[in-house]
């Protein structure tokens, strides 16, 4: 049975040069390979390339979809803008991982979910979800925490993975405006599969105020009550 994987990458900052273009496409001679962006999919075979190390060195956006329910976005920002208290306070292992590349931090969102119908158009994805790069670059931490919240909402779905137990694990702070997410940070929870009803939980309540921190488990309990009218 033949399976379905597609590979988006945009360059932001500054364009490929020739050398940089061909290096990629010695990597795929199938890709749609300009300057500022590469895009190829698959439903035989798979990249040859590592998609990390295509972001350490060429491009300032990824994004990765597989049918069978693997969803991924890497963004690369220059290296002083995240304070590392920051970033230990949203690391996820496996799911939210952030770390150094040279100048550069890349900011690495995976999600896991069940086999995927892909009734879109996967290139109408990254340019959005991009957006969010440039939040980030301004001090937004909306888009970090909802990849920490997206990251644990797959606790349901395989507890084991995490080898923690739900309360010992305490959420970030809830940042600034969170109850009004922008089009891309709406655009990235839609991809991750974030959980609509765990995003209202952990929203601001009606004056607009951030609740108390709690933890995974407060958050996840929250959310369970939510969908059965509980």
């Amino acid at each position: 049975m033949s399976e379905y994987q597609y590979y988006e990458f945009l360059a932001i900052d500054r364009p490929l040069d020739r050398a940089e273009q061909a290096a990629v496409r010695s990597l795929s001679t199938r890709a749609t390979i300009t300057e500022t962006s590469f895009v190829n999919d698959y439903h035989w075979g798979d990249f040859k390339g590592d998609p990390r190390l295509l972001v350490e060195n060429y491009y300032d956006a990824h994004l990765y979809l597989a049918d069978w329910g693997t969803r991924r976005v890497m963004l690369r920002l220059p290296g002083d803008l995240l304070d590392p208290g920051v970033v230990e306070d949203h690391h996820v292992a496996g799911y939210l991982d952030i770390a150094r590349a040279g100048e550069f931090v890349v900011v690495d969102f995976v999600s896991e979910d069940d086999a995927d119908d892909i009734d879109h158009d996967p290139d109408s994805l990254l340019p959005e979800i991009a957006g969010v790069r440039a939040e980030l670059v301004g001090g937004e931490l909306r888009p970090l925490y909802l990849g920490w919240l997206a990251a644990y909402g797959n606790w349901e779905r395989d507890e084991e993975a995490f080898g923690r137990d739900a309360d010992d694990v305490l959420e970030p702070p809830a940042p600034p405006g969170f109850g009004s997410l922008t089009a891309a940070q709406r655009a990235l929870a839609g991809f991750l599969r974030l959980d609509d009803d765990l995003l209202a939980i952990a929203a601001p309540d009606s004056a607009g105020s951030a609740p108390a921190r709690r933890t995974v488990g407060e958050l996840l309990d929250g959310a369970a009550r939510r969908r059965t009218g509980g």
